[in-house]
C-alpha cells in the first residue's frame, strides 16, 4: 500500500502540504487511503475523485473549531485541494464518546473499519500508516461496520449515500 501511495503524485503533494503544518499526531485518512486501495483492487487506472481530503490530528491544548478553519484556510491558500481538517481531541463530544486519547484512538470509533486508515509523512519524508484495525479487510475489499461507533444506521446511510456499490461493485459488506 505504501508503494501505491508513493506512486501517486497528487497524494504525495497533499501529504507534503499537510506535513508543512508541523502538527503533532496527524495523518491524511479515510477516503484518502481507502479509495486508493479500492481503486487498485478494482483495476482502475484513474483515481476516483476525492470529495475531501481528511486531515485528522490530535491536539488537546487547542481543540477549537476556529483552529481547524485556520488550518484549512492555510492549506487552501497554497492548493486547490478540498481540505477537511478535524482535531480529534474535540470529536468525542460530537459522537457522544469518552474523550479520545490520540488520533489513532479516535479512529477506533469511526463508522467503518476500512475508513479508519491513514498515512503520515514524517519530517524525515518517510510514510507510515495509522491503521487501528489493521489492513487485511481493506485489502480484501470489505466494508465492515465498526460496532464501537454504536450507530448502525450511519453505516447503512454512508454506504448508500456515498454510492460505494456503484463506484466499487466488488466490495463486500460485513455487518
Amino acid at each position: 500500500m505504501l508503494t501505491w501511495l508513493r506512486a501517486d503524485s497528487a497524494r504525495l503533494e497533499a501529504l507534503a502540504l499537510a506535513e508543512r503544518l508541523r502538527l503533532d499526531d496527524w495523518c491524511l485518512a479515510a477516503g484518502f487511503v481507502r479509495n486508493l486501495v479500492w481503486d487498485r483492487l478494482h483495476g482502475y487506472t484513474q483515481p476516483t475523485p476525492l470529495n475531501d481530503i481528511d486531515l485528522v490530528y490530535f491536539d488537546a491544548r487547542d481543540d477549537s473549531e476556529a483552529r481547524d478553519r485556520d488550518l484549512e484556510a492555510s492549506l487552501c491558500a497554497v492548493s486547490n485541494l478540498p481540505w477537511s481538517v478535524k482535531n480529534q481531541a474535540r470529536m468525542h463530544g460530537r459522537n457522544g464518546d469518552a474523550p479520545y486519547r490520540s488520533t489513532c484512538d479516535a479512529m477506533t470509533y469511526w463508522v467503518e473499519q476500512e475508513t479508519a486508515v491513514g498515512v503520515h509523512l514524517g519530517r524525515d519524508q518517510r510514510l507510515s500508516l495509522v491503521a487501528p484495525f489493521g489492513l487485511a479487510s481493506l485489502l480484501e475489499g470489505k466494508v465492515t461496520y465498526n460496532p464501537r461507533c454504536r450507530n448502525r444506521a450511519a453505516f447503512r446511510e454512508r454506504y448508500r449515500s456515498k454510492d460505494w456499490p456503484s463506484i466499487w461493485p466488488g466490495l463486500v459488506v460485513v455487518g
